[in-house]
């Protein structure tokens, strides 16, 4: 990746000449005025300076030739809807890396003094590194291998890091800055997590909406937090399903949510059931199901959820999300994705972002999935504590030491 700076009289110009030594690919990162310092700034006009960033063609890993086409091109647009989506939301970038590159810093500062403590004063002239390139190529390598570390901390599992570090090295130069290196690392881990669509409305008739996972996630409680949104701000008509008959609390829950909202609810006990229901309720925008919570090694339950999934597709136009919590161990994060993934294609939705500091498995199950996450949630008042994924933050978390993390 390549990041660098243009100045001009207005941010159209900055822009322009950005375009003209990289091309059109280039994405805006950061726009700010700037003046010249000393008696210069007095006669000077005000100048816009522009930071943007390319992606090098021997960055981009494409898909090898395959007969699927459709995947292809849907791969295609994915990665172009993440590059739309980091230049949208990152117009501040440089801000919102000052504090983490600041931290990061001293963190390295600290354990460079450390270093030298240990050596000792006493060891011979001879045998100091005494170039400055190799003393920077030193400090370079200790600077990355700090953010390895870093993510490790965060609990990202060691062949992503590697693939982080290993991108890094394949574009590093002798005395390139920390900040370089590290808004490099930013951006790629950004376009790794991608951006997910969220629910999308129906072509016609009501959108289904199933919500999977296992039991003790807050999957009951995050329909009730997404289903009070569409009801409350966007002002839609939304049903309420349940299949969890295996849990009663979970279907009173639901129902008292509905009576709140002031929404149709119903349980639903038999796939005949769930097509009465969508014939019964569509003339709502949104039908959102509450499927059986049960253990991903329970074969029989999973097979009546794909069953529900498969006349529910017949009834009308449907979309599916597994609902993970943040706490689960990443051993069995994997399993209950891959079970799931057996069943259908789902988008990802995690919960209890507020009872962990590591959120490395965010990341894990994104790349391990290959799907992206829609929403996370961080506590259980409804209609609060939930938020459309933000990449940026959650990577600004992942870089962050776990005493100071970013906000």
């Amino acid at each position: 990746m390549i990041i660098k700076k243009f100045v001009g009289k207005t941010e159209s110009d900055a822009v322009e000449a950005a375009k003209k030594d990289l091309g059109n690919g280039v994405v805006v990162m950061n726009v700010r005025d700037v003046k010249k310092k000393g008696i210069a700034a007095l006669f000077s006009p005000k100048q816009v300076e522009v930071t943007v960033a390319l992606e090098e063609e021997r960055d981009v890993q494409w898909p090898t030739a395959r007969k699927d086409t459709s995947k292809l091109e849907t791969e295609v647009r994915a990665t172009q809807n993440a590059v739309n989506f980091v230049s949208e939301s990152s117009q501040n970038i440089e801000k919102k890396l000052d504090s983490l590159q600041t931290l990061l810093e001293a963190r390295f500062q600290q354990s460079e003094a450390e270093k030298g403590e240990s050596e000792g004063e006493g060891e011979p002239a001879a045998e100091r590194e005494d170039p400055a390139e190799s003393r920077e190529d030193t400090e370079q390598d200790r600077f990355i291998r700090l953010l390895y570390n870093t993510m490790l901390e965060g609990e990202v599992d060691e062949k992503y890091a590697n693939q982080i570090v290993d991108d890094i090295h394949k574009t590093r130069k002798p005395n390139l800055p920390f900040d370089y290196i590290l808004a490099n690392v930013y951006q790629k881990m950004i376009l790794m997590f991608g951006k997910a669509e969220g629910i999308t409305p129906a072509e016609k008739g009501p959108k289904i909406v199933l919500f999977m996972g296992p039991t003790g996630v807050g999957k009951t409680t995050t329909i009730a937090k997404i289903a009070s949104g569409y009801v409350m701000d966007l002002k839609k008509k939304v049903v309420l399903l349940t299949a969890d008959t295996y849990r009663i609390a979970a279907a009173e829950q639901l129902r008292t949510y509905a009576n709140i909202l002031e929404i149709p609810f119903r349980v639903i006990y038999s796939e005949e059931d769930a097509r009465t229901a969508v014939r019964d309720f569509r003339e709502s925008d949104y039908i959102f199901v509450d499927t059986m919570g049960h253990s991903h090694q329970n074969a029989e339950q999973l097979g009546n959820v794909k069953n529900l999934l498969k006349e529910m597709r017949a009834a009308g136009e449907c979309q599916t999300f597994l609902v993970l919590s943040a706490t689960t161990k990443y051993r069995d994060l994997l399993k209950i994705a891959a079970s799931y993934k057996e069943v259908t294609d789902y988008q990802l939705i995690f919960t209890k972002l507020d009872e962990t500091a590591s959120l490395g498995n965010l990341m894990n199950l994104k790349l391990f999935t290959e799907t992206p996450i829609a929403y996370v949630t961080y506590g259980q008042n409804v209609p609060s504590d939930i938020e459309v994924f933000n990449p940026q933050k959650t990577v600004k978390q992942l870089l962050s030491t776990k005493q100071e993390k970013m906000s």
